[in-house]
């Protein structure tokens, strides 16, 4: 497969990229590194391209890092609209949530200006277009566990972003018979989430904490519940959907593990394993959703995807690459 993952130096797009070529795919990627960072990629060989690199030709073969926006015609569109791709994972957004909130228009023309651009390029040059959604897009939803048919009721600028976008891949299946599919992260965590990662869940900032030695967060009662998903099970949905012989149509699926844990079970299990950990009582944050708690049914019905990381199993190889 040869394959292009946007926003491929950040926390989910590297863990992808890693997996892509260990699995001998073809695989550029192209980052703008305004939230990821290329430390996370390093070690995997791609070659740094930018704009200012003259020599270079879109024609030429794989491995490449393309450093800029995902919606540079030199260096992401050419290569779509030349048919270098099979598959393109569309996993870079600006996914702050706050930012949104503060600036709807900036971050709407990315998440959905630049993101239909993107799809546009797509249309008949490419088998199969992925897109990273959120479960963020239910807002406080309507059922528990939440079916991917549940009620979508955004309740930010990003998740209206991502509910819009949804619909997009929609309309480019049935309009331009594009090949798409969305699929919708809960709560996702593991190696590479840095605890300034707008996505960063309360683990990576209680693990962030501990490494330094200073105080940890705690919101409210602790009561909150999270469908917790390890990276390596986002990942994995990544790969099966690609490899489906389904025919997509702006299918929506969700990514999770079926349970939840409580923000005071995990951060009781912190206090257990190490012992001198300081944690300060905080405020509810605003806008906090309480609970997230998915239902992959579908998903395993139609593409086949379980989760293959449990939960504590993720945490316990999340505290390894904290070196905890």
């Amino acid at each position: 497969m040869r394959c292009l993952v946007t926003g491929g130096a950040g926390f989910i797009g590297s863990n992808l990229c890693r997996r892509l070529l260990k699995d001998g795919h073809d695989v550029d990627m192209i980052d703008d590194l305004s939230s990821g960072h290329e430390s996370l990629v390093q070690d995997l060989g791609f070659l740094r391209v930018d704009r200012s690199d003259c020599h270079y030709s879109p024609g030429e073969e794989y491995k490449k890092f393309f450093l800029g926006d995902f919606a540079n015609d030199y260096l992401a569109l050419s290569r779509i609209k030349n048919k270098k791709y099979d598959t393109v994972f569309h996993v870079a957004a600006i996914p702050r949530v706050p930012y949104s909130v503060d600036h709807p228009y900036e971050s709407n023309e990315t998440n959905v200006g630049k993101t239909v651009k993107l799809l546009e390029s797509c249309i008949d040059n490419v088998s199969r277009f992925i897109f990273s959604s959120s479960s963020s897009v239910y807002g406080t939803a309507e059922l528990m566990p939440t079916p991917s048919f549940c009620k979508k009721d955004p309740r930010s600028p990003y998740a209206l972003q991502k509910s819009v976008i949804e619909d997009y891949c929609s309309l480019f299946s049935k309009l331009y018979d594009l090949d798409t599919v969305c699929l919708r992260y809960f709560n996702v965590f593991g190696p590479g989430q840095f605890a300034g990662s707008s996505y960063s869940t309360a683990l990576s900032a209680w693990c962030h904490a501990t490494k330094n030695g200073t105080t940890l967060r705690s919101d409210g009662d602790g009561g909150q519940t999270r469908d917790l998903c390890y990276v390596e099970n986002v990942v994995h949905a990544n790969v099966i959907t690609s490899q489906s012989s389904k025919g997509f149509n702006g299918d929506c699926y969700n990514v999770c593990c079926g349970k939840s844990f409580t923000n005071r079970e995990i951060l009781q299990f912190m206090k257990e394993r190490f012992k001198n950990i300081d944690v300060h009582d905080a405020p509810w944050r605003a806008g906090d959703i309480m609970h997230t708690l998915g239902d992959f049914s579908k998903f395993t019905k139609e593409v086949g995807y379980e989760p293959i990381v449990e939960f504590w199993d993720g945490v316990e190889r999340t505290l390894d690459w904290w070196n905890l």
